[in-house]
């Protein structure tokens, strides 16, 4: 590997640093991932820098493993380096189109395009790495893509979304926990505004793409009221969303560093709660996911807003003796 190859690109004012990042492969496998199926990044890192985002440890992991492979050294990694040196996978669509030529080895399985960071994150705009998968992908019959983003600026490549699913299947998640915006600058300091999110999906839906929302993480005590809950699934139906998907927080060793330290400073009242609630395996009880996925059932048919294609959503209501729902009682953090 040659030194110049991880050359600096380029700096913003703000501080963030994008280093080009040699590859080899673009496709992530099941067997490497223990998914369902492959996974496509086109940059490690993410200038939105959501405090509850998972992917800080595949972050860590690429500059780690590059201190073993001759790059020029990265210096300490901290959580904030997420945000601040963003890996552009430059020459991507070629190492992909040598993956693809026989599209067989994928098996059968779907691809997912920014489960990890976002496809269309501000440096999109510049290096167009993700634009130029989505060409290389529209060649190919017979796929099943999906992506994933908080950006509207998915909305940029209507045409080439377009043609891809001439050829293959393709469902568009844009991503959005709530649409209170003062609450989500909170959360999420540099992400796009909701409403630019629905206009995108309102766009992609216009252009008869499958399009809908997906409401991940669903934070507790947080975002996963009723009130919360019903004005983005009203939103997003509104907007043309032709599913809504949901997932709840996973708090693991990167998230709980930087999100706890969130919650104690714009949710005190929460934080006892927050450390018992995930305090053992990172996940919620299973009594609270089951829950939450009966509201989200029953306001999306009230809505009437199907669920996502990937979704297994429960259903039913019981009730306690003293007339409460148990979803009130398990919805509770204690």
């Amino acid at each position: 590997m040659r030194v110049n190859d991880w050359a600096v690109l380029d700096r913003r004012q703000r501080g963030a640093q994008f280093v080009s990042l040699p590859i080899k492969s673009l496709l992530n496998s099941p067997q490497q991932t223990g998914m369902e199926f492959w996974s496509v990044n086109p940059y490690v890192g993410c200038e939105f820098g959501c405090t509850y985002c998972y992917a800080r440890f595949a972050h860590r992991y690429v500059v780690e493993r590059a201190g073993t492979r001759g790059a020029p050294p990265q210096g300490v990694w901290d959580d904030d380096d997420f945000e601040r040196r963003i890996f552009v996978k430059a020459g991507a669509a070629d190492v992909l189109a040598l993956t693809l030529r026989k599209p067989s080895r994928l098996g059968g399985h779907s691809i997912a395009i920014g489960t990890a960071t976002d496809p269309y994150q501000p440096a999109e705009r510049q290096y167009r790495i993700t634009r130029q998968i989505l060409e290389r992908l529209a060649q190919y019959h017979g796929l099943t893509i999906g992506i994933t983003t908080k950006s509207p600026l998915i909305a940029r490549d209507v045409d080439v979304l377009a043609r891809l699913a001439e050829r293959s299947a393709v469902t568009i998640q844009v991503s959005i926990i709530t649409m209170d915006a003062p609450l989500l600058r909170r959360i999420e300091a540099r992400s796009p505004a909701p409403h630019a999110r629905l206009r995108a999906l309102e766009k992609l839906a216009q252009a008869g793409l499958s399009a809908g929302v997906i409401i991940a993480p669903i934070l507790p005590g947080i975002t996963d009221d009723v009130p919360h809950l019903t004005a983005l699934i009203r939103a997003a139906k509104d907007a043309g969303a032709r599913f809504a998907g949901t997932m709840p927080l996973r708090m693991y060793g990167s998230t709980r560093r930087r999100f706890l330290p969130v919650v104690t400073q714009e949710f005190p009242h929460l934080l006892a709660k927050y450390q018992r609630a995930f305090a053992a395996t990172g996940e919620l009880s299973p009594v609270y996911v089951a829950a939450l996925k009966r509201r989200v059932t029953m306001l999306r048919r009230k809505i009437g807003v199907p669920s996502a294609p990937w979704s297994r959503e429960a259903d039913g209501r019981r009730e306690t003796g003293d007339g409460r729902s148990t979803e009130q009682q398990e919805l509770s953090l204690t």
